[in-house]
Order: C-alpha cells, then sequence, then structure tokens
C-alpha cells in the first residue's frame, strides 16, 4: 500500500507529531509499505530554517526510508495569531499546490493540530479521487478558544466550522485519545467512524537498559550528585509551567534539587522571566535536545514533570510525552486530569498533583527525594505500563485502519 502523509512537523522538528508520524512510518516500511510525508521546512518553533534546509517551493528528500516532500511555506514563531495563521494557510496552499508532483497514493493521512494539514489532506485526496483519513491528536481548535490564543469571535467559528466538514468529509476519524473521540461523537459524527490509537513509544529506542543517562554534570553544570526533576517538551500556553518555577521557589532550601527543562515555545520566555523574579538558582532552562539524544536526556532525570493548563479542554488528555518517560522508567509526577492521571496513580508509577498547584508539586518532589526505594517501585511499574503503549503495535493498529479505507470505502 502506497500511504500519503500530511503534517506541517516532521523530522528534524522535535514535536510530539514527528515522533508519532516516524515511528509509524518505520513500521509501515517494515512491513512492505511506501510512504511520503508531505510537510513544511523544518523550522518550529522559531520560524527559522534548520541548518542545511532552504525554503523552497517544492523539494524531495529520503529519511530512513520515508519520501519526505517539502514545500514552502510562510514562517513564523509559534506565537502570534496573525503571523500563524499566515503560516497555517501558506502551508495548505503549497501542499495542494504540488498534488501533480506527489506520488502516487493509495490513502492520505492528515494530522492535527492545526486543520492546515488535515484541509490540504482533503483537497489532495479529493483531486486524486482516493480516500482520507483524519487524525486528531489534540482538540483544535477548541484548545485555542479555552487559552484565549485567538481574539476573532469569527475567525473561531470559521474553523470550527471547517472542522466539522473535515469529520464529515473524512473516511475515518482517529483520535489520540478515548476524550476528544467522545468530544466527536457529541457533536454528531458516528461513533462506527471513529477509532482510537494512542499516542505511545518506540520501546527500541526508548530503553532504559540500552540507553547511557546523558552526563548533566558536563553539559549544563547540574552536580553528578544531584537530584534532578525533568520536563522536556513544549514550553506553551498549554503547559503552563511556570507552576515549575514557582515549585522550586518552596524547595530553594533543599540544595539536593535541581530543575531542568528542555524545550521551547511561546511561554518559554515567561517561564525564564518567572525563574528570575524568584531569583531560582538550580533552575535550568535550555533548548531541544536532538532527536537522537531524547531517551538520554530522560534517562538522567530522577522524576519527570508532565502538566496542562486547567481547562476542562485538556481534561482526559494523553500527553505523547508521558509514554516515552513511561518506557525509560521515569517517575512522573502528572498535573493532567482524568485519564493520564489514572492510567499513571492506578498503575503506581508516579504521583498525581493538582493541576497548577505549586505546593503540591513541591510535596510530592520533597516525598520522593529521600524514598529511593519508592521511585524504584514506580520506575518498574512505569516500564510495565509502557509496553501496553509499544508504538509498534499502535502503529499496526492505524495501519489496518488505512488498509480497510484504501480497499473498500467510496472516495468523497
Amino acid at each position: 500500500m502506497r500511504i500519503l502523509v500530511v503534517s506541517e512537523r516532521y523530522r528534524p522538528e522535535i514535536t510530539p507529531a514527528s515522533f508519532r508520524i516516524a515511528e509509524h512510518a518505520a513500521r509501515w516500511l517494515e512491513r512492505g509499505h511506501e510512504v511520503t510525508v508531505l510537510t513544511s521546512v523544518p523550522n518550529h518553533p522559531r520560524g527559522e530554517v534548520f541548518p542545511g534546509y532552504r525554503n523552497l517551493p517544492y523539494q524531495v528528500e529520503d529519511l530512513d526510508g520515508v519520501r519526505v516532500v517539502r514545500v514552502w511555506s510562510y514562517l513564523a514563531p509559534a506565537t502570534g495569531t496573525v503571523r500563524r495563521s499566515l503560516d497555517y494557510m501558506s502551508f495548505t496552499a503549497s501542499a495542494v499546490a504540488a498534488t501533480p508532483l506527489l506520488p502516487p497514493f493509495d490513502v492520505a493521512l492528515g494530522t492535527s493540530p492545526t486543520l492546515a494539514a488535515a484541509a490540504a489532506a482533503r483537497v489532495i485526496a479529493r483531486i486524486r479521487r482516493r480516500p482520507w483519513v483524519f487524525e486528531v491528536r489534540d482538540p483544535w481548535p477548541a484548545a485555542i478558544r479555552s487559552l484565549g490564543a485567538m481574539r476573532s469571535a469569527a475567525l473561531l467559528r470559521a474553523l470550527e466550522r471547517l472542522e466539522l466538514a473535515l469529520y464529515a468529509s473524512a473516511a475515518r476519524v482517529v483520535c489520540a485519545f478515548p476524550a476528544i473521540q467522545e468530544d466527536i461523537v457529541r457533536r454528531g459524527v458516528a461513533r462506527a467512524k471513529t477509532a482510537v490509537v494512542t499516542n505511545g513509544a518506540d520501546l527500541r529506542r526508548f530503553d532504559p537498559e540500552r540507553v547511557q543517562p546523558a552526563d548533566l554534570s558536563a553539559e549544563l553544570g547540574v552536580p553528578p550528585d544531584a537530584f534532578v526533576v525533568g520536563y522536556a517538551g513544549t514550553i506553551g500556553l498549554a503547559q503552563d509551567l511556570e507552576v515549575l518555577a514557582r515549585a522550586a521557589a518552596l524547595l530553594r532550601d533543599d540544595p539536593r534539587v535541581w530543575f531542568v527543562v528542555l524545550g521551547e515555545g511561546a511561554r518559554r520566555a515567561a517561564l525564564e522571566a518567572e525563574a528570575a523574579r524568584l531569583r531560582l538558582e538550580r533552575f535550568i532552562v535550555r533548548d531541544f535536545v536532538p532527536f537522537q539524544r531524547i531517551a538520554a536526556f530522560l534517562a538522567a532525570f530522577h522524576v519527570s514533570v508532565v502538566h496542562q493548563t486547567l481547562l476542562p479542554v485538556f481534561r482526559g488528555m494523553l500527553p505523547s510525552k508521558l509514554f516515552e518517560l513511561l518506557a525509560m522508567g521515569v517517575p512522573v509526577l502528572i498535573g493532567v486530569e482524568g485519564h493520564a492521571a489514572d492510567l499513571v496513580e492506578g498503575a503506581g508509577c508516579g504521583v498525581s498533583v493538582a493541576q497548577g498547584d505549586e505546593r503540591a508539586l513541591a510535596r510530592a518532589i520533597a516525598a520522593l527525594v529521600d524514598d529511593p526505594e519508592r521511585r524504584r517501585a514506580m520506575s518498574e511499574a512505569g516500564r510495565r505500563l509502557g509496553r501496553e503503549f509499544d508504538r509498534t503495535h499502535l502503529a499496526d493498529r492505524l495501519l489496518s485502519l488505512l488498509e480497510e479505507v484504501a480497499g473498500g470505502v467510496p472516495v468523497a
């Protein structure tokens, strides 16, 4: 089968979409299928072209057997509404314009967020008279409305109408966690049309028995005997990581505890400003690390924080970074209501803390510093739970849905 994946984000960018698509594609290639990814030039989150690339109208490269087609788009940093909207719209237009140059495909997969890639996949599939599948990884544009990231009510209504139209036109709607599926069904999409394929981790790459932990002492100046509270991922509106800085302030009298944040995003400057305001000396913020080194840095964390802003739209989310932490056996401090907290607490691989509550977070960290046996038990429990979210099996699940669509669903 020939699969076309349309996504604004792909390797070498460090994003959940990049991981999910690359790891699924690797499995599909193993199964003998052809995979083409239609994407933009790597530039996220700063809106700056990565070294070795140029923002050209059309270019093709091979990344580990995946044909990667990159098209021009207006590049913007991950802040500001107007410029980001131009980024999204230009990607859709360029992706659709590239349709005649794309290789043949049997089914297209358009992934969100945003709706730009899904809209492009829908149009390209219609032009080529092939079916398409809408993969919904985040509650978008609902999250935009909840976070107040877009002021134009008219534009938000237009995006919501587009969202519903995309659901209607897709052969299947694949959801990254059950809460999204329930919301989509509540809004009128037939349950039989939907499916859940959660995020997960590549257990071959995220394996603590094979990974040598990063030397945080040499690379970041963290003392070798420090207790490291880590975070690796997007620093955006949805994560509310200023709570981590406030928790660090409450623990400033314990010199053993260090905080390491690896990532970029719309709220990075605000996080660094909060850390400076609180005069935190053991709070380090650095850029994303390369794709190949993420597991090594996770292996160096004693515990890691997964946190979301306290808004109803995020209830029930399963953040993708959770599964990599589980696979690596890193105890998790989970500040996400619903399914994620239930998983972590039920398996005994971490502690659930109230979202936005720095005192609860600080107490949870302090309790684990002096309890290595509890951390060890959490680590083992996390690895057991992580095996249930092996990306290989999840890729096979999604592949079976794509094969079903390619083999028998009428083209809309």
